[in-house]
C-alpha cells in the first residue's frame, strides 16, 4: 500500500463542508452515513435523496421547485433531473459572496493583477447583460467568446446565461479553422473576442482572426473586442467591431433580471482543443 503522505486533523476535518453535509443528510433521511465510503455509496445507490440533499444543502436559489428529483433515472441518455424547477445558473453563482471580498484575481503573463469584488462582478454582469439584450440576444441564442483566462471571460458567460442564452468558447490559440469549425455550427448572434495574448514572451495577434470570423459567422449582431496587447487596439481589421468598454457604456441601463428556464436549459457548449496558431517556438 502507498504511504499516506498527509492526513487532516479530526478537527480540520470535523469542520469541512462535506462533513457538515453528512450530517445534515444523516438527519434529513434518518440514514447511518458514519464515513465518506457510505457516503459515497449513498450517493450511488440514493440518486435523488442524495441530489435533493445536495440542493437543499447547497442553497439553490429557484423561480419554481422541482416536482421530481430524477425522472427515468435508469435512462442513459434520457434521465431528467429536478424536472419542473425553474432556475438561473448566474443568479446562483452571483449569490454569494460580501459585497468587498474579491470574486476574481486575474494575473496574466502579460499585465499586472487584477481583482473585482462581488459588488464589482454583479455590476459589470448586469452592465454586459444589458449590452447584450441591446442587440437582441435572449433565450436560446449564442454567445461566443475568443477569449484568454480573463475576467471578462467570466462577466461574459455570467451575462449571457443570466439571459437565458448560450454560452461557447474557444482559446484564441486555436487557428481560424478551429475556430470556424466549432463557431460556425453554434450561428452565435455575439463575438466577444482578444486582441491578443502574450505566450512565453511572444505577442499573439488575434484581430485577423477575428476578422475572418466576421466573414464566416453571418449572424453576428456585434463584435467585441477585449483588449489585452493594448489599451485601445486599431480594429480596422475587424471592420465594425467595438471596444469592450466603448460596448458596455453604449448600452441602455437595465435592471439586473435572471431568465427563470428550466433544470435541463443549454447552458454552455464546449469543444475539444485544435493546434495553437501562435506556436512558442
Amino acid at each position: 500500500m502507498a504511504e499516506v503522505l498527509w492526513r487532516p486533523s479530526a478537527a480540520r476535518a470535523e469542520a469541512t463542508q462535506v462533513e457538515a453535509f453528512r450530517r445534515t443528510a444523516e438527519r434529513r433521511w434518518r440514514r447511518r452515513l458514519p464515513d465518506w465510503s457510505a457516503l459515497y455509496r449513498w450517493s450511488v445507490d440514493e440518486r435523488a435523496e442524495f441530489w435533493a440533499s445536495v440542493w437543499e444543502f447547497a442553497g439553490v436559489r429557484a423561480s419554481r421547485g422541482y416536482d421530481q428529483v430524477l425522472a427515468d433515472p435508469d435512462a442513459m441518455p434520457g434521465s431528467r433531473w429536478f424536472v419542473g424547477a425553474r432556475l438561473n445558473f448566474a443568479e446562483n453563482l452571483l449569490d454569494h459572496g460580501d459585497a468587498d471580498q474579491p470574486a476574481i484575481v486575474a494575473r496574466s503573463e502579460a499585465g499586472p493583477r487584477r481583482e473585482l469584488s462581488w459588488a464589482e462582478l454583479r455590476a459589470e454582469v448586469t452592465r454586459c447583460a444589458a449590452a447584450l439584450a441591446a442587440v437582441g440576444v435572449g433565450p436560446g441564442d449564442r454567445v461566443a467568446g475568443l477569449l484568454p483566462n480573463v475576467p471578462e471571460a467570466v462577466i461574459g458567460m455570467l451575462a449571457t446565461v443570466s439571459l437565458g442564452a448560450v454560452w461557447s468558447s474557444c482559446s484564441p490559440d486555436f487557428g481560424v479553422q478551429g475556430v470556424r469549425d466549432r463557431f460556425g455550427q453554434i450561428a452565435p448572434r455575439v463575438l466577444l473576442a482578444c486582441d491578443g495574448y502574450v505566450y512565453a514572451g511572444k505577442r499573439c495577434e488575434v484581430l485577423a482572426t477575428v476578422a475572418a470570423l466576421q466573414r464566416d459567422l453571418p449572424d453576428l449582431a456585434a463584435t467585441v473586442i477585449v483588449p489585452f496587447l493594448e489599451p485601445r487596439p486599431a480594429l480596422t481589421a475587424a471592420g465594425g467591431a467595438q471596444i469592450w468598454a466603448d460596448w458596455l457604456d453604449a448600452a441602455p441601463r437595465r435592471a439586473r433580471t435572471f431568465a427563470a428556464t428550466p433544470s435541463d436549459h443549454p447552458l454552455c457548449i464546449l469543444f475539444s482543443s485544435a493546434a495553437p496558431a501562435c506556436p512558442s517556438a
